[in-house]
């Protein structure tokens, strides 16, 4: 039987990793074992930073929503658990956005809470 060698399968495989690492400077998007280890490391970051994203979102959120607490006399920390107590299901993100674009809307949810709390 003839033997087979894997010079097809390897350059297939260098091809990927070095199609990944396109646009990086110098020996990176040239030289597989360079860019092999570029694209690991880009791999790695790219998973965190979609993490990372999430939580950077919901902590704007609340800077939003603590703000407008803010201007009608209640902390984030008293609001949010008025809505609690008032039976008031929205997310966080709503919220925000209530915030931003709905002052009146939010404004009205601010007096409830102030009725559950009081």
């Amino acid at each position: 039987m003839a033997r087979i060698k894997g010079g097809m399968n390897a350059k297939k495989k260098h091809n990927r990793v070095l199609k990944l690492a396109k646009g990086y400077r110098g020996a990176r998007s040239k030289q597989y074992r360079v860019a092999k280890q570029s694209v690991m490391r880009a791999l790695t970051s790219s998973y965190a930073g979609r993490k990372e994203r999430k939580r950077q979102f919901r902590q704007l959120w609340i800077a939003r929503i603590n703000a407008a607490c803010r201007l009608n006399g209640l902390s984030y920390s008293k609001f949010m658990y008025g809505l609690k107590l008032a039976d008031v299901d929205i997310n966080r993100k709503m919220l925000a956005e209530m915030a931003v674009n709905d002052a009146e809307g939010f404004t009205t949810l601010a007096e409830l809470v102030k009725t559950k709390i009081a």
